[in-house]
């Protein structure tokens, strides 16, 4: 499930810093999530990080978006694959590969 933000967003600039995937951007009018690089912070974090710093909770799950975990899980792998080729094609060395397998479940999140 990709996140998204509503229309009670008060562009407090909180939120598009902490995403690890960069899929926060200002829109015309609000900030906007790409829901094709959010990965509800799988594989970087437990809980979504725009989640916990917006303060006026105008952040849910995305209904048009609905993704399990494991499909969570391949989107960062894509993701950070991607990053990794354009680091190496900047002459940049990469951060240490992480494993492959789906990260557990954090409790009560209840996803996939």
């Amino acid at each position: 499930m990709a996140l998204m933000i509503t229309d009670e967003c008060i562009n407090c600039d909180v939120c598009e810093p902490e995403c690890p995937n960069e899929a926060i951007f200002l829109g015309p009018e609000i900030y906007q999530i790409d829901p094709d690089r959010c990965t509800e912070c799988v594989g970087h974090f437990d809980e979504p990080q725009c989640v916990q710093v917006c303060p006026v909770a105008c952040i849910p799950v995305d209904p048009q978006r609905m993704e399990s975990r494991e499909t969570l899980w391949q989107k960062y792998q894509r993701l950070t694959g991607e990053a990794k080729k354009e680091v190496a094609a900047a002459g940049v060395s990469p951060p240490e590969a992480s494993s492959s397998d789906v990260p557990p479940s954090p409790s009560g999140r209840g996803l996939g």
